[in-house]
């Protein structure tokens, strides 16, 4: 019946062919790559940097804006906002490998001493500090940026305080003619010290040696005291001599004077020598 009501209604039939397109159209609406959908109009694309300040019409294009500081569209685009950039925090444990310009996005990596834990190609989105060995390990696989640190236990014999590359043997005292202190752990080396007989006999050596030079410098004091005494004589015996010669030469009438100046003088030159 409605078949035929349209056979005899050319106009009707017209306009619900028209309707019947549009809403086909509708759905079957396919942009190229370089467009973008906006209702029923296919709009050209924002390039690479920039983005859509106004939608196209019938009449006019797309008109577009470029991005702002601290944003970025790295493709061609219909949206209205550029995408924000990424932030490398310390708090992440990133840095800046390349900075953010008005087409590519930040790109990040691990600081020193981190590696990343979540990453986008070349971007790491977050980090954790490589691990630390612990006393009685040894850093058998160096942490790198993409990867942690890999420990190992030390062996029977050997020690490592957690930062060595490789264990280190325990130092064998006898090797180097010294006794065993105190034994070496996983962490420690071994403590070593001298001998008993050789610690006394360095006692001993020390206490002759000083004995030596107390003897040394009493000797010195002696000898230097006899040295001076035998002088003060030999210059007393010379002012007699002298003496002796004046009274002689003064006669027969100066001699009681004179042997009494000799007596005093003589016995002044034993006092003065007391002293």
């Amino acid at each position: 019946m409605f078949n035929t009501s349209l056979r005899r209604n050319p106009v009707a039939a017209a306009s619900v062919l028209i309707l019947l397109m549009k809403v086909f159209s509708g759905h079957t609406l396919t942009c190229q790559r370089a467009e973008y959908q906006i209702g029923n109009e296919c709009c050209p694309m924002c390039p690479p940097g920039s983005r859509v300040k106004t939608d196209c019409t019938e009449i006019r294009s797309t008109s577009c804006l470029p991005c702002t500081k601290g944003t970025f569209m790295n493709q061609p685009t219909g949206l209205k906002l550029c995408f924000s950039c990424a932030h490398c925090g310390k708090d992440s444990g990133l840095k800046i490998k390349r900075s953010c310009t008005f087409i590519s996005d930040t790109v990040c990596e691990p600081l020193e001493g981190f590696y990343c834990i979540d990453s986008t190609g070349d971007r790491c989105e977050a980090a954790l500090k490589h691990k630390q060995c612990q006393p009685g390990q040894y850093i058998s696989q160096k942490g790198t940026a993409s990867t942690d640190t890999v420990c190992s236990d030390c062996s029977e014999g050997t020690f490592s305080n957690g930062t060595f590359e490789s264990c280190r043997p325990h130092t064998q005292c006898d090797s180097v003619n010294l006794q065993l202190i105190k034994a070496g752990t996983a962490s420690t080396d071994a403590e070593c010290g001298e001998h008993s007989s050789t610690l006394m006999t360095g006692i001993v050596i020390g206490v002759i040696v000083f004995m030596l030079m107390i003897g040394t410098s009493a000797y010195l004091m002696y000898y230097l005291k006899k040295k001076e005494r035998t002088r003060n004589a030999e210059n007393h015996a010379e002012e007699v001599q002298q003496m002796t010669a004046l009274r002689s030469e003064a006669g027969p009438a100066s001699s009681a004077l004179g042997g009494l100046s000799l007596i005093n003088c003589t016995q002044a030159m034993f006092s003065l020598h007391e002293l």
